[in-house]
């Protein structure tokens, strides 16, 4: 008599598991920089390390002049600062996107070929050299009416001049990003020229994948009442990754004048709060935008002002579950590393007590043959340890603190790792 609905209630928990694979174990880039594609080269991410590796020399060339911009403690700051310049020495640019769009601007049909021709063979340059950062991608513009048969052209131009130069070789973690969406059929068309390009390069399907841009308020509620995130991923068709915030276009189309528009303006959060529910255990990354204020111009103490906002803003979003965001100039990096490795710092010794807890109590209970029922906890946990192995805030000693092995942190699955423990 129960049998016809537990197989029911078995076969929705199925549907259910495999919409919501939760997280993959993938690496995921900390941050994006955004660049126009009219000077995008080969080198950009080595110049723009240089280039923030000289702005933290200038401006925090000491643990107390980190502690003073930032506001963290100064016992803290001695042991953020050498790991912040040992991250800006090596892989300072963790993601980058060329940018057909913002900040790229309109241009003659000409000459916008001419860019994404000339910048799809710095990448194919890059990529000969090994010079291209862990994760690229481009920005397209909209495709909207007034823009989407340049859109298209500058997809086609880029991808298949950059796949004649390798040969048929993408970068590594490499994405599209559509930028203003506000309807689902966008971003089937965008999955529909992807496929095509990829059948004609005999790319595998799936390859190139795509990044949505959350800048309006359909992206977010459709127009019959239904929460709009979940439906547009569905229409890239398994190829979106990440959804980003466009902060300003967002609380400008929700009417919030200029004068008030602000990051961490109460509309955004809205919109990241509603996006991180209807995702939740999807998979798909959430990122957070950029910090307007940049820090320019010649008075030391408003550059220190527009630093620490940075570091601020990015301290909020890692305490909201936001653990990616934007950085527009590289006098941003340094205060992004650090507020990364101070949040990871500051919660090392709790994180590791609970998880070291978590796992003696799930291995306990799994042994006496009972269920142990708060595996996501567990998970989030490991995630923390993960997280912060692959930016460069914590080092495998720190992680080992939790009872964590090599051999846990390659599994990536609490689940597994407790397989393998009993």
């Amino acid at each position: 008599m129960l049998a016809p609905i537990l197989s029911a209630l078995g076969d929705a928990a199925a549907a259910f598991d495999e919409a919501h694979p939760g997280f993959s174990g993938v690496r995921r880039p900390v941050h994006v920089v955004y660049g126009g594609a009219d000077r995008f080269k080969a080198d950009t991410a080595a110049k723009l390390g240089g280039l923030a590796a000289k702005a933290f020399s200038a401006r925090m060339p000491d643990a107390e002049a980190l502690a003073r911009v930032t506001g963290m403690d100064s016992a803290l700051a001695l042991r953020v600062r050498p790991r912040v310049a040992a991250k800006l020495a090596g892989t300072a640019v963790e993601d980058f996107r060329i940018d057909f769009e913002d900040g790229y601007g309109p241009r003659r049909d000409a000459e916008e070929d001419a860019h994404a021709h000339g910048a799809a063979l710095e990448t194919a340059e890059g990529l000969k050299r090994a010079s291209l950062p862990p994760f690229l991608g481009l920005r397209v513009k909209a495709l909207s009416r007034e823009h989407a048969v340049r859109a298209a052209r500058t997809l086609d131009v880029y991808l298949s001049t950059l796949l004649a130069a390798t040969r048929g070789d993408l970068p590594a973690n490499f994405v599209v990003t559509l930028p203003k969406v506000a309807f689902p059929e966008q971003v089937l068309a965008l999955a529909d020229l992807l496929e095509r390009i990829e059948r004609g390069h005999a790319l595998q399907a799936g390859t190139i994948k795509i990044e949505l841009m959350l800048e309006t308020p359909q992206a977010l509620v459709s127009p019959d009442g239904a929460v709009a995130p979940r439906i547009l991923v569905a229409a890239a068709r398994g190829r979106c990754v990440s959804m980003h915030l466009g902060p300003f276009d967002m609380t400008a189309s929700l009417e919030v004048d200029a004068g008030a528009q602000r990051l961490d303006h109460p509309a955004n959060a809205w919109a990241l709060r509603l996006a991180a529910a209807a995702l939740g255990g999807t998979g798909v990354a959430l990122c957070d935008g950029p910090v307007a204020i940049l820090p320019l111009g010649e008075d030391p103490a408003a550059v220190d002002a527009a630093l620490g906002l940075h570091y601020r803003q990015v301290r909020r979003a890692l305490s909201e579950g936001v653990h990616r965001g934007w950085d527009l100039h590289p006098a941003q990096l340094p205060t992004r590393y650090a507020a990364l490795y101070a949040h990871y710092l500051e919660n090392l010794d709790a994180a590791a007590t609970r998880l070291k807890r978590f796992l003696d109590g799930a291995a306990k209970a799994v042994s006496a043959g009972t269920v142990f029922d708060d595996a996501a906890t567990g998970q989030g946990l490991l995630n923390f340890f993960l997280r912060g192995l692959e930016c460069g805030a914590l080092t495998p000693e720190e992680a080992a603190a939790s009872g964590l092995t090599k051999e846990d942190l390659a599994l990536k699955s609490f689940a597994h790792i407790l397989a393998r423990r009993v």
